[in-house]
């Protein structure tokens, strides 16, 4: 499992007109190529009336699997590009869909590449990119005396909350860097004047939003 990648949050749409031809962009998340086609798939036939529905997708860990397709427009002009754009911001697990209507203005091979990579671009900002962070669970029990304090000091720390269980005790489960174990139960141990039972948990991403430029 990688420690760290980014891709799209999940789904999104975005639309843009050049030269009076539309541009519909559709964006997700997907976990191999068998999603990707079927994702693609469903937005031909949402736009079978549409004069081109170009895709691009990148998949895996090592990005073993990328595709692209011009679906009609002139050879590298719409799939490459599209392409590129994911391989630049080095999203995983993405697929891209590009639906035009053509508008009547022939936009020659430059504006086509300018255009459908400006499209995606756009498409993935509207859909969100995140950061996907390969974190420890670590789960604190303690009693309900110390909850406000402990919850407060979370909150306010560095650490990422995840969960509150209400039992018989409390169970506060919170992301740790593998590497910070150690200085989270030390933190955690200090905080609660050794009250806190902690353990490990599973190793979990955490997705964190990553600012695009609009």
């Amino acid at each position: 499992m990688l420690h760290h990648y980014n891709t799209v949050k999940g789904y999104g749409e975005h639309e843009i007109n050049i030269e009076r031809s539309r541009f519909i962009t559709y964006v997700n998340r997907v976990e191999s190529e068998e999603e990707a086609q079927e994702f693609i798939a469903a937005i031909k036939k949402k736009h079978s009336d549409a004069n081109h529905n170009c895709s691009a997708y990148m998949i895996g860990e090592n990005n073993l699997i990328q595709k692209a397709n011009d679906d009609g427009e002139p050879s590298g002009t719409a799939g490459v590009p599209m392409l590129e754009v994911l391989k630049k911001r080095d999203l995983k697990d993405t697929v891209v869909v590009v639906t035009r209507y053509f508008g009547g203005i022939k936009l020659g091979a430059g504006g086509l590449i300018r255009a459908y990579g400006r499209a995606t671009s756009e498409g993935l900002n509207a859909a969100g990119i995140v950061e996907r962070k390969l974190m420890r669970i670590m789960k604190s029990t303690i009693d309900y005396t110390w909850l406000g304090k402990v919850e407060n000091e979370v909150r306010s720390s560095h650490y990422q909350l995840k969960d509150i269980h209400y039992l018989e005790a409390v169970e506060v489960e919170v992301y740790v860097e593998e590497a910070k174990k150690s200085a989270f139960n030390e933190w955690m141990t200090e905080l609660t004047n050794g009250q806190a039972d902690i353990r490990e948990g599973d190793v979990e991403y955490l997705e964190t939003p990553v600012e695009t430029n609009p």
